[in-house]
């Protein structure tokens, strides 16, 4: 494997951190100390059997010093700096950080990931705050009982003589709202705290609950499994729904993997990329088992996002930068949306989403019309949008966001309510 250009600056790090002078580790790999020197300040390369003596007397492996061991690091911090829109670094001494302070890079990666993850449920609550109907009735109905026991104690206390049977008929409500206050509050608390489980994901629906399993499986099947069946794995799935879901979605899955079998499927997309509407063609099939079967292609990364012809999000698998909302509508600029107003009709796009840096993605869409009760009956569609990292140097189509309510963008032309991130700023 080749070696980073700053590999005699890995080495004088390991001898640091190793507590060893330079004259005795350059005396133990059998070199001259000023050749030790010169490597250690990159100014001579370093290679065969003198590096080797040189890993063994520092004790590592000299695979550790080969090119692209950090890249992951670097990758990270890149992605850091990418967020972190208008702060300063020195990207050309990148590498050089990396393999002098490892341990700092690999803090201040985590840091980041850290970030997005508490921005992703931030971005979760305040949907589930805003939009979530199950909540705003369980809030309503504690409200209402807490203004009838309000005001029936009001009564109670500043009406001096309130007659016997009166008096009866108020305690009895009170009681009667006490006791409703008392169950409306143990079922929010019940409901915002289901379980742990449950609680730190913020699993409140059936299609969430799959899409956690989904996400435990890494979002894909092997053939053998699919072939073997998953109903145990459907079966620990806490609700009905859920599980109806589950065998519903698996049952799609064989039908993609038939139709697209995963050793011609490999060796297609290694030729055509991952490209559905070139991948459909290949296998004369629709699109959108092309998308499903790319999203469960864990190396692509990919997410994808299928909708029914109300817009409403039937199936949400995010890929990095891209987040998706978990209440209520997604940004109408989506091309999600555009393909699905043109039936049968490739709708590509490379977009730049709000509160991401400058990361881009390249999307494809397509939306396909059926009709289950036959041509006189109502027409039906799905529509699909894969979201795959953007190749360098494109420029964007077009910026979107992931919702009106937490989207940044003050220039928006179809915003539908502020958004509360451009009012607390």
């Amino acid at each position: 494997m080749p070696l980073s250009a700053f590999t005699g600056t890995r080495l004088r790090e390991r001898r640091l951190a190793a507590g060893l002078r330079q004259a005795d580790v350059a005396a133990a790999a059998g070199i001259s100390a000023s050749y030790l020197n010169l490597i250690e300040h990159n100014r001579r390369k370093v290679g065969g059997a003198v590096l080797d003596r040189l890993a063994e007397v520092l004790g590592f492996d000299r695979a550790a010093l080969a090119q692209g061991s950090d890249s992951a690091l670097i990758e990270g911090l890149q992605t850091a700096m990418a967020r972190g829109a208008g702060a300063a670094a020195e990207l050309d001494r990148l590498e050089e950080f990396v393999s002098r302070f490892p341990g700092w890079a690999a803090l201040l990666v985590s840091l980041d990931a850290r970030v997005q993850t508490l921005e992703r449920a931030i971005e979760t609550l305040n949907d589930r705050m805003t939009h979530d109907p199950h909540l705003s009735q369980s809030l309503h109905e504690v409200l209402s009982s807490l203004s009838s026991v309000r005001a029936t104690a009001a009564i109670l206390a500043e009406t001096e003589d309130l007659e016997p049977d009166w008096a009866i008929r108020f305690h009895q409500n009170l009681h009667h709202d006490s006791e409703r206050l008392a169950a409306g509050a143990e079922s929010l608390v019940a409901y915002l705290d289901a379980g742990s489980a449950t609680a730190e994901q913020g699993i409140v629906a059936p299609q969430e609950e799959v899409e956690e399993w989904l996400k435990s499986r890494g979002w894909g099947f092997d053939d053998a499994a699919l072939e073997a069946g998953l109903e145990g794995e459907v079966a620990m799935l806490a609700s009905t729904a859920a599980r109806s879901l589950a065998r519903d979605l698996l049952a799609r899955a064989v039908e993609d993997a038939r139709a697209l079998p995963t050793a011609r499927f490999t060796a297609a997309v290694a030729t055509h990329g991952p490209d559905p509407f070139a991948l459909s063609e290949v296998f004369a099939c629709d699109p959108l088992v092309a998308m499903r079967r790319l999203a469960g292609t864990p190396e692509l990364g990919a997410g994808l996002v299928l909708c029914d012809a109300s817009g409403t999000l039937t199936f949400r698998k995010p890929a990095a930068g891209f987040p998706l909302p978990r209440f209520g509508s997604a940004c109408p600029l989506w091309p999600l949306y555009a393909a699905l107003g043109r039936a049968l009709q490739p709708v590509e796009a490379v977009v730049q989403m709000a509160g991401q840096g400058e990361r881009l993605h390249h999307v494809s869409a397509w939306s396909a019309p059926r009709h289950p009760l036959g041509l006189r009956g109502p027409e039906l569609r799905e529509a699909g949008m894969l979201i795959l990292p953007a190749n360098p140097g494109h420029s964007p189509d077009i910026a979107i966001g992931s919702s009106c309510r937490i989207c940044p963008r003050g220039d928006c032309p179809v915003r539908r309510e502020p958004s509360i991130l451009s009012a607390a700023s």
